[in-house]
């Protein structure tokens, strides 16, 4: 029995944010505030050209431990199964887009910086929520993970601490906006194909 790399993307994505944390922790300290944290909007400027790279890389920073393991751990479960259903690549393109919309949502409507991979981490929670859905047909267990988790998330939103809950909703937006366009409008237009898949000042947390 051998070892198999079975989920890149998610894999890699999960180690780059452990090498990371690594970095700043043990080797060079500051590293997640100036390469991995996006900005909010009392810094953003927008003629930054690292202001948007920061946009992307800001999945891959954490506070710590116990904010990367909770991510990891969630990232690791749902990464593969998403990437036997739709392919490495375009879970790869999803992580992006999510990055990209969490960072400017954060940089045009909120003054604290943003840095973890929690946004990507509900996207993946809403777009599996999705993966039993047939044409028609919507599953009562889906409805109520996603109707729980939006309600905890909305709760929260108004308990001030450093987690920052618009990039969890933010991130069930892109999740459930994925899971339908590749599995609801997918299925209802075109027939799968049987055996394939189808194809700084203040800083808050994701």
């Amino acid at each position: 029995m051998k070892l198999k790399y079975n989920a890149p993307t998610t894999l890699t994505f999960s180690l780059i944010a452990v090498t990371v944390l690594l970095t700043d922790l043990y080797i060079m300290p500051g590293t997640i505030e100036s390469l991995f944290t996006a900005e909010g909007s009392m810094t953003f400027m927008m003629d930054s050209i690292p202001a948007y790279v920061r946009m992307l890389t800001h999945v891959f920073g954490h506070a710590g431990w116990d904010h990367l393991l909770s991510n990891i751990t969630l990232i690791l479960l749902l990464g593969p199964i998403l990437e036997e259903k739709y392919g490495s690549r375009p879970l790869t393109l999803m992580i992006v887009i999510t990055a990209l919309v969490n960072g400017l949502v954060n940089a045009f409507f909120f003054e604290s910086s943003l840095m973890g991979a929690s946004g990507v981490a509900f996207m993946m929670i809403l777009m599996v929520s999705f993966a039993n859905i047939q044409a028609g047909e919507f599953p009562i267990s889906a409805v109520l993970v996603i109707g729980l988790y939006l309600f905890k998330e909305f709760l929260a939103i108004f308990r001030y601490d450093d987690v920052s809950q618009i990039s969890h909703i933010v991130g069930s937006a892109c999740g459930a906006f994925f899971g339908y366009r590749r599995t609801v409008s997918h299925r209802g237009s075109v027939p799968a194909a049987p055996g394939r898949p189808i194809a700084g000042g203040q800083q808050t947390i994701g």
